[in-house]
């Protein structure tokens, strides 16, 4: 990653961490990912942009592997997603080989114009939703 890659990921991640998921994560209609700490196995919700098509909800992480909530998919791909205020739970998927960018396209355009301006290593996440009604 390069040197302005870098800073641009600790400004963006330390600002999300702080300010932004802490109010978005109280907004009645936010989408919201739930993983299960890698190390304390505690449950963490972090906001996302996204879309259901059908039984399978997609988003694309802005920092790739370096996101927590993609460690925290790695070590336990279990997860909930809460979509239109009703939580489902499914199993996520990394998808490398995905063009992220093509998918941001298929995506609701706010939040992938923001993932396509602060994100440096884009990364395609499929959830097969399991109680998908």
């Amino acid at each position: 990653m390069s040197r302005f890659a870098e800073i641009r990921f600790k400004a963006t991640t330390a600002f999300q961490r702080r300010i932004g998921n802490p109010v978005t994560r109280r907004l009645p209609f936010q989408t919201l990912l739930e993983t299960t700490g890698r190390t304390s196995g505690l449950p963490r919700v972090t906001p996302v942009g996204g879309r259901r098509i059908g039984d399978t909800f997609w988003l694309v992480s802005e920092f790739g592997e370096k996101s927590q909530y993609v460690r925290n998919i790695k070590a336990n791909p279990r997860v909930r997603v809460r979509v239109g205020g009703r939580w489902h739970s499914g199993t996520a998927h990394l998808l490398p080989d995905d063009d992220p960018v093509a998918r941001l396209r298929t995506l609701p355009r706010v939040n992938s114009t923001g993932v396509r301006a602060m994100g440096t290593n884009l990364l395609t996440v499929r959830v097969d939703l399991t109680d998908a009604r």
